[in-house]
């Protein structure tokens, strides 16, 4: 590309998606092994702004140590006669579009979650220097988004600066979270979509109605609005939502329609409030994982800051993979953390009445999202760490699933016929969990007494009736 002739790296989409490798790996920014970093878009005076400026604030790309992790923020500063705060989110998440741009970057993640790898052989071609970032990035935004007249970009390495700047960056975060709470699907005859993650995940669309933000949650239904608008060719386009098919599993004949066009045929149907049948599918920016526990038929939650394995005894990383990718994985779903705050959240599925494990670093950040009723009827790694202590919390402190999970163990059941002749005749293929009449968030979802619904890979959900099993092995062949 001409307009980054002397740059020592190549800029352009050909590099986007490309994978950095730990062993390819020169230093990393943010991730998984460092607790405070972020990205952040101010929009500013036009006289405040030092077009083409970037300044670091800390240690450059030479002066640390290679193989490291560490701390970072970005603030990038936008000026221009139609720059306002509502497009703050919608520049700030192309951050992660044009940093992707970069020859020898790898940017994942948003907000406060953000991972940056580059890669040593681009440092052996000279990038030395943090600049050279961030002079791509207000030439390629300038480029793509002519309303920005004026950028400039602040890189902090500095520890202690980059929590100062964590901690404003949190509040801006939060204010523009809390916007959209007034609004409803029902007030709207449009919903907004994303694809800016299809770099990564092919088959992913992500949904975003006023009452269900994007998994990654940096993009609410303002901020799709007003990408959709300032630039009509970008990631963020209207979805006409079109007949309302299901209200309670929300599905839309327009949604469905757009998703299976922008997901080229993969994926037809979408259920945006439901777990079950035909879910949202996952990129891999997701704030938090849901995850569906048959054993207490409930769900448990994680987030990104998590490093411990969680009550199925695995961590976020393995069940990432499990969930991402655009694949419509049942039991799986990648959400943003405002997502816990809707009115409709799994209201299909029995919604907080079906929440049974909470992460502690996502109960400190969602606290006033959980009804006070469940507070202490929700379980946390210090209360269960496997599967039994977390029956055995569940019943002892009356959680909505507690019936539930004393018929599933009763003794009757062992006894209504032996495990090797009952298995297979009543392992049947069923449909997708009953919906509920109306929202219920205090009640479990209505499956019948006494089965398990079991969610699969690749579309098959398994019923059992009046059996205990015990497996000792299982061989999967492709025929």
């Amino acid at each position: 590309m001409s307009s980054f002739e002397g740059f020592p790296m190549d800029v352009g989409p050909v590099y986007e998606g490309e994978r950095i490798r730990k062993e390819d790996m020169y230093i990393e920014f943010g991730g998984p092994k460092v607790d405070v970093k972020c990205e952040l878009v101010l929009a500013m005076p036009m006289d405040e702004v030092e077009d083409g400026k970037v300044e670091i604030v800390g240690p450059d790309l030479k002066d640390l140590k290679e193989g490291g992790s560490y701390p970072l923020a970005i603030v990038i500063y936008t000026a221009g006669t139609k720059v306002e705060k509502d497009l703050e989110a919608v520049i700030e998440r192309r951050i992660h579009d044009f940093t992707n741009y970069v020859e020898g970057f790898m940017h994942l993640n948003q907000r406060y979650d953000i991972w940056i790898r580059l890669s040593k052989k681009s440092v052996k071609k000279g990038l030395d220097s943090l600049k050279w970032w961030g002079l791509a990035l207000i030439r390629l935004f300038k480029s793509a988004m002519p309303f920005i007249e004026k950028m400039q970009v602040t890189f902090y390495t500095d520890p202690a600066k980059v929590k100062e700047v964590y901690e404003q960056a949190l509040e801006v975060y939060k204010a523009r979270d809390a916007r959209v709470r007034g609004l409803r699907d029902e007030d709207v005859d449009t919903f907004y979509g994303c694809v800016l993650c299809q770099s990564f995940a092919p088959q992913h669309v992500c949904v975003i109605p006023p009452n269900r933000v994007s998994l990654c949650g940096a993009m609410n239904w303002f901020d799709a609005r007003a990408a959709a608008n300032v630039d009509p060719k970008g990631p963020n386009f209207p979805i006409p939502k079109g007949k309302l098919i299901d209200p309670i599993k929300g599905e839309y004949e327009g949604v469905n329609k757009v998703v299976e066009e922008r997901s080229l045929g993969a994926n037809k149907r979408f259920f945006l409030y439901s777990a079950f049948g035909s879910p949202h599918t996952s990129c891999g920016c997701f704030e938090c994982i849901a995850f569906y526990i048959p054993e207490v038929d409930g769900f448990g939650v994680v987030d990104r800051g998590f490093k411990e394995p969680t009550v199925n005894g695995l961590p976020f990383s393995t069940m990432a993979a499990q969930t991402g990718g655009g694949i419509q994985t049942e039991g799986f779903l990648g959400v943003g953390m405002e997502y816990f705050r809707s009115p409709k959240f799994f209201q299909a599925d029995g919604g907080w009445g079906r929440i049974v494990w909470i992460c502690s670093t996502l109960w400190k950040r969602i606290e006033d999202a959980i009804p006070e009723e469940l507070k202490d009827k929700i379980a946390t790694e210090n209360d269960a760490r496997d599967i039994e202590s977390l029956k055995k919390f569940l019943v002892e402190r009356g959680h909505p699933l507690a019936v539930r999970i004393k018929e599933m163990e009763a003794p009757e059941v062992a006894a209504a016929a032996p495990a090797e002749a009952a298995a297979p005749e009543a392992a049947t293929p069923t449909a997708v969990p009953a919906q509920a009449a109306a929202p219920m968030p205090f009640m479990p979802a209505p499956t019948a007494p006494g089965a398990i619904t079991i969610p699969a890979v690749g579309g098959l959900r398994v019923e059992l009736k009046g059996a205990k099993i015990r497996i000792d092995k299982i061989v999967i062949k492709k025929q």
